[in-house]
């Protein structure tokens, strides 16, 4: 049993990596938490939206993180990849690296921002999830 601090109010969504040694969650409050079960007890890594940083702060690429509540995460089963989902219409999908060595930190890289649903009554993406088997991601709105 180990008891995580994520400093997200509302928590929305979480999901095992499938190496079981890290975890995702996402908040209503627009905050995504990498958790690293090995090293802490409080996020390795916290991305947030924040209107006067446009520079991710390890790849060093310009990102605009979710605008508003995050809905869904969910790691894909065999490749290195994850994606959120919130209700400002967007899925963002990241490239997460996780390494055997634990002196060597995750790999994670923004990838893409996908944008094909519309808000409706101030929702937005609801749910993603992978195919198990190819890189292929499907998603559900509120927009039907």
């Amino acid at each position: 049993m180990k008891t995580l601090l994520s400093g997200v109010r509302w928590i929305s969504s979480m999901d095992v990596h499938p190496s079981g040694d890290h975890l995702i969650v996402g908040g209503y409050d627009r905050k995504l938490c990498w958790f690293d079960l090995e090293l802490s007890d409080k996020p390795y890594k916290v991305m947030r939206y924040d209107p006067t940083i446009w520079l991710h702060s390890l790849t060093n690429h310009l990102v605009r993180y979710h605008t508003r509540a995050i809905r869904s995460v969910h790691f894909h089963p065999t490749y290195p990849l994850f994606a959120s989902s919130s209700d400002d219409g967007s899925i963002q999908v990241f490239h997460a690296r996780v390494y055997n060595d634990l002196m060597t930190d995750p790999l994670i890289v923004p990838l893409k921002i996908l944008r094909g649903h519309d808000v409706k009554d101030g929702l937005g993406v609801l749910q993603v999830k992978w195919v198990p088997k190819q890189p292929w991601l499907v998603s559900a709105g509120a927009d039907s």
